[in-house]
């Protein structure tokens, strides 16, 4: 019974491997087609927060969408560990459960409960949604590139999230986008402006966005700080001991090794002779 039981698990572990080993293959190949839609997605987001999409552009974020369901759906099935898989992506269920509102015609549903703050509240979660899967798709297009990654993210959260305040405040203060992208600019960079969100949503966003910019204005200063220590460390004239440096005295060391060893070879078996005592008178 012990045995039987023991196989039943070696069986269902090497299953769930060889799942785990066909899902990478899957992420693997589908990167590259998945990180692009990611990106068009965020770019319709921001057409549609700020002017609205025409209908040849709703029919390519429905296909867009479509085709998220399908490949989140397949992770799904492949994942071995479906609760874990679930948790890590529960912005990204809901991102993709908003369309379906609008597709199947819920909107009466929220005009019974005074659907501006549910549209609002839900337009929210679309753009928090779009916004994570915009780093996901700058993740994977800028590995190992760190700087890069950041600068490219703080791009797409400036303007993502410029459209999204315009999107809640445009009826309040910020009326044009370009207001609303200076003011998302003026927050990232802790300057801020005389603009305060009045909406809930708008104020929610905000504190988002003011958490990120506290968070990568924190890493802009160490790397600028980096940078100049890094460059001071590199001139001779300086009392920072640079890459440079270390690598001479490194060669000093092993110059003076070598020596050491090549005199040591040099003395006779016995150790070096006794010195010579002056003859005492």
């Amino acid at each position: 019974m012990a045995n039987q039981k023991q196989q039943q698990a070696a069986v269902k572990h090497q299953l769930a491997r060889e799942r785990s080993k066909l899902l990478n293959r899957i992420e693997r190949a589908l990167e590259g087609p998945m990180v692009v839609l990611g990106f068009i997605w965020l770019v319709l987001l921001v057409v549609e927060l700020i002017w609205g999409l025409t209908p040849l552009l709703q029919v390519c974020s429905t296909i867009i969408w479509i085709i998220f369901i399908l490949d989140f759906t397949l992770k799904f099935i492949l994942a071995p560990h479906k609760l874990l898989f679930l948790r890590k992506n529960v912005l990204t269920i809901i991102s993709l459960f908003v369309p379906a509102l609008r597709l199947f015609r819920v909107t009466r549903l929220f005009r019974i409960m005074r659907s501006v703050r549910a549209a609002r509240g839900l337009r929210l979660v679309k753009v928090l949604g779009s916004i994570n899967r915009g780093m996901r798709s700058l993740g994977k297009a800028m590995q190992r590139r760190a700087f890069g990654y950041v600068m490219g993210l703080t791009l797409v959260v400036s303007t993502a999230g410029a459209a999204g305040m315009f999107a809640f405040e445009q009826e309040e203060g910020l009326r044009t986008y370009g207001d609303a992208l200076w003011w998302t600019v003026m927050l990232l960079t802790s300057i801020g402006s005389d603009y305060f969100p009045v909406t809930v949503e708008g104020r929610m966003l905000c504190l988002l966005l003011a958490l990120y910019g506290f968070a990568v204005f924190g890493y802009f200063t160490a790397t600028l700080a980096t940078f100049f220590i890094d460059r001071d460390a590199g001139s001779s004239e300086t009392e920072v001991a640079g890459a440079k440096q270390v690598q001479a005295l490194e060669r000093e060391i092993k110059m003076l090794r070598a020596e050491l060893q090549a005199v040591l070879q040099q003395l006779p078996a016995g150790g070096p002779p006794p010195p010579n005592n002056p003859p005492q008178v």
